[in-house]
């Protein structure tokens, strides 16, 4: 393997998780402990009580490795989205690279996307990043521009793809600091105020559009994953120190409104397109997200606990059973 794929592929098979991501050092949260994964540096730096037997995928039989690359033999398979959408690349990749020997597995990049390759499978898993599936420019004047109406630029890596699995839903419900755009565009007029809902309808609308003009049923199966939960409530804590799933018996969690959108959207197309739908089984897993653990210090005094993302191996890994229970 190249210094190249080992900078962005490391250790699945000795503490089973992946770092395939393009952002700066982070950690990954596993049973209440955590590990440092330097990925500029390619190399691990344990925690002080780090223990090694913590964090491991372990194989109940539920999703077979094996099987899952014999049935993308010579396809790829790609998952579109956003950060936690990259999640499950990660769980994804980290399922299956331990049944490949080390010189017959790579991983390469192009632009906002990623892919680990099973060579004697000519088979890909791929991550192309478009957190809100239409495009996201900068105007030349210091403007972030979110183009409700435009979409190729992103599309033009979904193409030739044999299964395709999409998310968006976190990035449209952003305000304040935290939004990734200044400005809204549609039909080139710029405006700057419109409900986040309309937005993200206008946005999946373009989305569905292209996907119906351009895509064969015949040679694509593509899929849609609805938005996971956020135990973020109570300024952002509520997952603080959580170490138990909501167990209780008459537990019903709303439907969020981004899901009510997505239905909405998919029963207007032409195209087949299965919703994943993963709302109600994420709700129940407040115990589930990196907390605190995600952070340094000084980032947890300023973002508070992370209640929104996955641990890895965690509830990432259940979306995928589902994923390969699609593909029997």
């Amino acid at each position: 393997m190249t210094n190249h794929n080992l900078l962005f592929f490391l250790l699945c098979t000795n503490l089973a998780l992946a770092i395939l991501d393009a952002e700066p050092p982070l950690k990954r949260a596993g049973r209440g402990r955590e590990d440092h994964l330097d990925t500029d540096l390619g190399r691990q730096q344990p925690s002080r009580d780090c223990d090694f037997a913590v964090g491991e995928w372990v194989f109940d039989g539920s999703f077979n490795a094996l099987d899952f690359l014999s049935k993308i033999r010579m396809k790829r398979v790609m998952l579109v989205g956003d950060s936690i959408m990259r999640s499950q690349w990660e769980s994804l990749v980290c399922l299956v690279e331990a049944v490949i020997p080390t010189d017959r597995k790579l991983v390469s990049s192009d632009g906002p996307c990623v892919a680990f390759h099973a060579l004697d499978f000519e088979a890909s898993i791929e991550f192309a990043w478009a957190p809100f599936l239409v495009e996201l420019t900068d105007d030349g004047h210091n403007r972030r521009v979110l183009h409700l109406d435009t979409i190729e630029d992103n599309a033009k890596y979904w193409r030739d793809v044999d299964v395709l699995l999409f998310d968006s839903a976190h990035w449209w419900t952003h305000s304040g600091k935290w939004s990734s755009w200044d400005f809204y565009m549609e039909e080139g007029r710029l405006f700057k105020e419109l409900n986040p809902m309309v937005a993200y309808e206008k946005g999946l609308t373009t989305w569905a559009k292209w996907v119906d003009m351009n895509l064969n049923p015949r040679k694509t199966r593509v899929m849609f994953r609805s938005a996971s939960a956020r135990h973020n409530r109570e300024n952002g804590w509520q997952c603080y120190k959580v170490r138990e799933p909501v167990v209780y018996l008459g537990y019903g969690p709303g439907v969020p409104r981004q899901l009510e959108v997505v239905r909405e959207v998919l029963e207007k197309m032409s195209f087949p397109v299965y919703l994943l739908d993963v709302s109600r089984m994420s709700a129940l897993r407040r115990d589930g997200h990196p907390s605190v653990y995600m952070a340094s210090p000084d980032m947890q005094r300023r973002m508070g606990s992370d209640c929104s993302h996955w641990c890895l191996p965690g509830v990432p890994d259940s979306w995928n059973e589902m994923l390969y229970a699609l593909l029997l």
